[in-house]
């Protein structure tokens, strides 16, 4: 290829400059062989007084016995069940006996004598069974109670690993990702906390004689071959091995260098745990200068404590090896990530427990090791797993010990707004510091705890980051309103906020990423390669990628494809979305159907240009649903309905979903995903305040003067007015309309149909919210909610996800269910509410339309969307959960069993929202009239009535265009 003169001058510049600045850049050799150690410890101030919490637990019973003895509970030798779907199972899976099936929902109990009562561990044999492909989750009660908070949610592995043993590479010479698929086998683990807090298996108490242990599905089947309590053995310090090493005689590997892959793992905890490409540093095994090669493991997506990566090393001879990794920490400055590692399933020595791996920009090569020597692992020939988990480690206590304070500071933050409201005084002296007796404690004792956080993470880690920073903040603004009360008020504000700060800083604390290249399992005398790449191989590295960008396609993912039948299709969703999407394509639907797909990602506003010059793809992923449409009335969509098979295959999505695509009798898109709104409320503090969750919008009226009264907000959602154009009606104004009978639009969406009574009556139902119970209108519902502001509202519900990933201080705090809904004449209730959809179009100019047909029924599918939607979230995590249109799919999705029930109560009373020439209008307009009412106080009949004029003129202006009947005409027709 050739190049024009700037470019040239370009690419010399930015030689020199590389030159330059890597002379400043070599590294030493020692820095490649940093020692990992332990550090020390913290103690941990929580809120130990919490009548649940497993400290309170582990008080209660300090002094109790530990027996030794073993007492095993066969899992076919339960007492009673509740559900369907229990069964024994005999020699399953080379198991020697008898086991019993456990289905994800329902409940199993099993009775046995304790001779010895005291305090146990308790593990389970269990076999992962297919489900949904995300962890197993059960809740323990002990004598029908549960013990303490954590037992009511106790997660079990799934095994997962790659489905080909050797990594293809698509027809561009690229690596692809390889396909996790599980690979289960029978397990024994403990009842351990899933949340990472404690290092040790959990300890119960039993008393003596019979007592009864249930299990209660939550999510995923598994089956039970046994149950054991038992007593977790100490594991000796390294000194102590060192010792037994040399009085049996074993004597350090000869000669030893077995190097291993990260990316090679055998076994991992999640389908996230795949391998990645990495192109930071040519030194990175394997490496191209312009190709994708899946060359590391790891990063952001192992970060989660109890995520775990397992590798297999094959010894050739018996003796002592020491362990290196070829790792980098890029993420957490100032704090450090740890792991633990086990061997054949055991950790070799105490140390082992906890590793922390710092920050560091680059790779580099540790050995585990004490900081003055390496440690020395025994192996036999043979070969061994070597299993690496996530573990919170010395990072633990100063979680636990934030987590309680940002429980405490939110609580008193709420008490103080139920004083000054959320807006208070900034002249007014509240005296909070008599109204409130123990604020000035609350705050001293905070002040005295975080500072001690951040002092301890600055002493660990040699540095204040921001990490540390955020803590400091705290702390200052504690110190402050300590000194002066009267200024509390005045600071609530940047209180609130702070306190936030808090809870992000336990999410991003709690998160340890770490990126692996490769292990060496070596004799102590081998020398190690070199991490960092030299400054001139990383000259070479940066101008040979500033060339590639110059020739090497981006855009299109993976296989291009050869196949005498094509489809052009784009999508315009993130790259690791599309390769996901194109590895689905590659490994189902070529294969069946013999059509290859040309997958390209591009700009989301390139459509329609493309499609106005002739140069658009066959079929269009992932647009808005008011495109489809717009594109019909213009002749550039294909009508669906024209397919033999059609009826068939709209039976896959509920009505809802299809309304938004339906114009002049045809439909012109499938639908990918929907969401809509669902109520969500703090289970916690709606009881504080002896409240319920609101069946009707009666129970709301009557709660909201409750939470008034402590000056606590309900929140409605209300679109972000900064680019009205596109704005869609409103989720609270379409549920009221709907739930009372009305609609949007007349007989054949000639018209404008919100001049209706219905209309009019509950237009002004939505307004009074504003203007007369003075409803926020603009608030960040996520966080007021996690802070308690707004312990309820409705939202979209794809913020559960949201919640569930990035609010863990408050999980098992909250729940959601079905919007208020609106008594009917039969006295039923009406809980209707309007979605919004994603879909995936044809245009009128595809080259094959059967092809194309084709891909879009296949890609619609339930087996397509399950497998896209689990390995987004595989990929991603559960903040990627698919919102999927597939009534099928979605079930089949990872969602606890109780949660799913709720979504799809509320799904039933989904109701979409016609697109008709002109309706851009009508979300605009009615937002324009009901910032009239609120903000200019007009009368909200006659400011509907106003812009409805505006939104007929447009659609009557739109009708004209495109030569359809207007709204006399249709009704005469519909007559």
């Amino acid at each position: 290829m050739s190049f024009n003169k700037p470019k040239k001058v370009t690419i010399i510049v930015c030689i020199i400059l590389l030159f330059l600045s890597a002379i400043t850049m070599i590294p030493s050799r020692e820095s490649d062989k940093g020692r990992v150690r332990a550090m020390g410890g913290f103690e941990a101030v929580t809120s130990t007084g919490t009548e649940n919490s497993y400290d309170s637990y582990l008080s209660r019973y300090s002094s109790e016995q530990h027996p030794a003895e073993i007492i095993r509970v066969e899992g076919e030798d339960y007492i009673d069940v509740s559900g369907n779907g229990f069964k024994n199972v005999d020699q399953y899976e080379g198991l020697d006996g008898k086991a019993v099936i456990m289905p994800d929902s329902g409940g199993i109990s099993w009775n046995f004598n304790v001779h010895n009562p005291g305090i146990y561990n308790i593990r389970i044999h269990y076999f992962p069974l297919a489900g949904k492909s995300s962890a197993i989750e059960r809740k323990l009660t002990i004598n029908d109670s549960v013990p303490f908070t954590g037992a009511d949610n106790l997660s079990f592995d799934r095994i997962w690993g790659n489905q080909d043993q050797e990594i293809q590479r698509d027809d561009r010479g690229n690596d692809l990702r390889p396909k996790q698929i599980e690979k289960p086998e029978w397990v024994l683990t403990s009842f351990n906390d899933s949340e990472g807090y404690y290092e040790e298996p959990y300890s119960f108490f039993f008393g003596k004689g019979i007592q009864k242990l249930s299990l209660e599905s939550l999510r995923e089947p598994m089956i039970i071959d046994y149950i054991e309590l038992y007593q977790e053995k100490p594991v000796q310090t390294y000194e102590e091995v060192k010792s037994e090493y040399a009085a049996a005689g074993i004597q350090i590997a000869d000669d030893q260098n077995l190097v291993i892959q990260a990316e090679d793992a055998k076994r991992k905890s999640s389908p996230t745990l795949a391998p990645l490409s990495d192109r930071s540093s040519p030194t990175v095994i394997p490496y191209d200068i312009s190709k994708i090669r899946m060359n590391t493991i790891g990063g952001v997506n192992w970060k989660l404590p109890g995520q775990w990566i397992e590798w297999e090393v094959d010894a050739k001879e018996d003796g002592l090896y020491q362990l290196a990794l070829k790792r980098k920490q890029d993420q957490l400055r100032g704090v450090y990530a740890t792991r633990s590692i086990t061997i054949d399933g055991e950790y070799p020595f105490a140390e082992m427990k906890n590793i922390p791996f710092n920050f560091s920009m680059g790779w580099q090569t540790d050995i585990l090791g004490n900081g003055e020597e390496p440690y020395l692992f025994h192996l036999t020939p043979g070969i061994h797993r070597i299993r690496m988990t996530v573990t919170l480690g010395e990072v633990a206590p100063l979680l636990q010990t934030i987590e309680s304070s940002v429980l405490e500071l939110n609580e008193m933050y709420r008490k103080i707004i139920m004083i000054t409201s959320n807006t208070p005084d900034s002249y007014r002296d509240y005296q909070l510091d008599k109204r409130l007796p123990d604020m000035i404690e609350v705050f001293k004792r905070q002040e005295d705890t975080i500072r001690s956080v951040a002092d301890y993470l600055e002493q660990s880690t040699g540095e204040r980051s921001d990490k540390v920073a955020v803590l400091y903040t705290m702390v200052h603004q504690l110190e402050e309103m300590v000194k002066a009360p009267e200024t509390v008020a005045r600071h609530l504000s940047s209180f609130k906020t702070n306190v936030g700060g808090l809870g992000t800083w336990i999410l991003s604390i709690r998160e340890q990423p770490l990126t692996l290249d490769y292990m060496i399992v070596s004799s102590p005398d081998v020398k190690l390669p070199r991490a960092n790449a030299t400054w001139w191989e990383k000259v070479k590295h940066e101008v040979g990628s500033l060339i590639s960008s110059y020739t090497v396609d981006y855009d299109s993912i993976g296989n291009t494809g050869k196949a005498d039948r094509s489809v052009t299709v784009w999508t315009t969703t993130g790259r690791d979305q599309a390769q996901i999407m194109k590895g689905l394509i590659d490994d189902t639907f070529t294969p069946e159907t013999g059509i290859s797909v040309n997958l390209r990602l591009v700009p989301g506003n390139i459509l329609l240009p493309a499609t106005l010059s002739g140069e658009g793809p066959d079929v269009a992923m992932q647009i808005g649903e008011d495109m489809p449409v717009n594109y019909a009335m213009r002749g550039a969509a294909a009508d669906l309905t024209a397919f033999d098979d059609y009826d068939e295959i709209v039976t896959r999505f509920r009505d809802s979903a299809l309304t938004p695509y339906e114009y002049n009798g045809g439909l012109y898109a499938l639908p990918e995903q929907q969401t809509f709104p669902m109520l969500f409320f703090r289970k916690d503090i709606l009881n504080e305040l002896g409240l319920t969750p609101p069946n009707t919008w009666q129970d709301v009226y009557n709660m909201i003067s409750v939470l008034q009264k402590h000056n606590m907000e309900f929140y409605l959602p209300i679109e972000n007015p900064t680019n009205n154009a596109t704005l869609v009606p409103n989720a609270t104004f379409s549920m009221l309309l709907y739930q009372n009978g009305g609609q949007f639009y007349g007989e054949g969406g000639a018209d404008s149909a919100l001049d209706s009574d219905i209309s009019m009556e509950q237009f002004k139902k939505w307004t009074q919210f504003y203007s007369n119970y003075k409803f926020p209108l603009q608030a960040d519902f996520s966080n007021r909610f996690r802070t308690g502001e707004m312990p309820i509202g409705i939202a979209d519900y794809s913020i559960y996800n949201m919640l569930t990933v990035l609010a863990p201080e408050i999980k098992g705090l909250w729940d959601f269910s079905m919007v208020p809904g609106t008594e009917q004449a039969d006295g039923s209730i009406s809980h209707e509410v309007a979605s919004h959809t994603t879909g995936v179009m044809m245009l009128k100019n595809a080259a094959d339309k059967d092809a194309a047909w084709t891909f879009m029924k296949w890609w619609t599918s339930k087996d397509s969307q399950v497998m896209f939607g689990r390995a987004m979230e595989g990929l991603l995590g559960e903040a990627a959960r698919y919102p999927t249109a597939n009534i099928e799919a979605l079930e089949e999705l990872p969602w606890p069993i109780k949660d799913y029930r709720n979504l799809e109560s509320q799904w039933e009373w989904v109701r979409g929202i016609p697109q008709v020439p002109g309706g851009y209008f009508t979300g605009r307009h009615l937002d324009n009239a009901f910032r009239k009412v609120v903000n200019e106080h007009e009368n909200p009949r006659e400011a509907l009535s106003d812009y409805i004029l505006y939104i007929n003129d447009e659609i009557d202006v739109k009708r004209k265009e495109f030569r359809l009947p207007n709204a006399m005409e249709a009704e005469k027709n519909g007559n």
